[in-house]
């Protein structure tokens, strides 16, 4: 005799076997899509270490990315945290909708969390805190991962803290350093306004499918922001994207195109204290933030801030 339960929702923040849901997904004709990067990580006791590692308060605010089958979304619910659960694939939101029915603690969108690889989906702007401390955990679609972190970063009201799920090889240059091979463009532009700290390794084999990848949790901690020492990301993006375009070429060249020619490019090097010899991987923060903070390559940015 049928009891009427839906046989994917969760009891007592318990969810329902792996079998249950790959019948569901099965039933609706869905194939994880490698475009969308769709692999699930299935494993239970590894989605609520991932849950418990963001280390957030009942109450906090919370964004999660890529909330496929709610199986993270479940656990973020059941620690009392007030979630945004967005998903692209209208078979996954109707399956995760019925595992986290009973959570009044989750709003849920269906859409693209990205308008393209620069801007964030209008709706899910709206729906974001415009004031106030709020947090990203997710197990992010890995072929959106950079732009989107990037994107989020740069909201006026940035999240707090980021606890997510990525491929190893993004949390590895995420969390790089100046002289170290993985230092580049992204780590940099993500750095100007958090610390960066690797967490823990997820096993392919907790996945559906199984990647082809390693994956590692990437923490990113919001900094506070030291003053006219931190430039504009305005600024600040243009110029480690030029750089990093040629990591192996000298500074000294590099620069030059952009600020009229090689004297005045080593005249500024040199007042900054900067090796105009040195390759892009090698400078540190601090000299990128006074480059980009210099009147000259602010001039240039203002003047044709698609060139620069």
């Amino acid at each position: 005799m049928s009891t009427g339960a839906d046989p994917l929702g969760a009891q007592a923040g318990r969810r329902p076997g792996w079998s249950a849901f790959r019948a569901a997904l099965a039933e609706a004709g869905f194939r994880p899509s490698k475009t969308l990067g769709q692999n699930f990580l299935v494993d239970p006791n590894a989605a609520r270490s991932i849950a418990l590692d963001a280390g957030l308060a009942a109450g906090a605010r919370v964004l999660e990315v890529g909330a496929g089958c709610g199986f993270l979304t479940l656990h973020l619910a059941e620690l009392g945290l007030e979630v945004l659960a967005v998903e692209i694939d209208a078979r996954l939101f109707a399956v995760a909708r019925r595992l986290l029915a009973g959570h009044g603690n989750v709003r849920w969108l269906h859409l693209d969390a990205l308008a393209g690889k620069h801007a964030l989906a209008p709706e899910l702007l709206r729906a974001l805190p415009e004031a106030g401390a709020w947090h990203v955990v997710a197990n992010l679609p890995y072929s959106i991962s950079g732009p989107l972190l990037v994107l989020l970063a740069r909201l006026p009201n940035p999240p707090q803290t980021l606890t997510v799920l990525v491929q190893e090889e993004l949390a590895r240059r995420v969390a790089a350093g100046p002289g170290q091979a993985e230092w580049g463009a992204l780590g940099a532009r993500l750095r100007l306004g958090y610390r960066a700290v690797l967490g823990r390794a997820v096993g392919a084999q907790l996945f559906w499918p199984r990647p082809r990848v390693s994956s590692r949790v990437l923490h990113l901690e919001g900094v506070p922001a030291q003053g006219g020492a931190t430039p504009d990301p305005a600024e600040f993006d243009p110029l480690v994207e030029l750089l990093f375009q040629q990591r192996r070429k000298q500074v000294l060249p590099l620069l030059a195109p952009a600020l009229g020619g090689r004297p005045a490019a080593t005249e500024l090097l040199g007042r900054l204290g900067l090796d105009p010899t040195a390759r892009p991987e090698d400078l540190p923060l601090e000299g990128l933030c006074a480059l980009a903070g210099s009147d000259a390559w602010r001039a240039r940015v203002r003047k044709d801030p698609l060139e620069a």
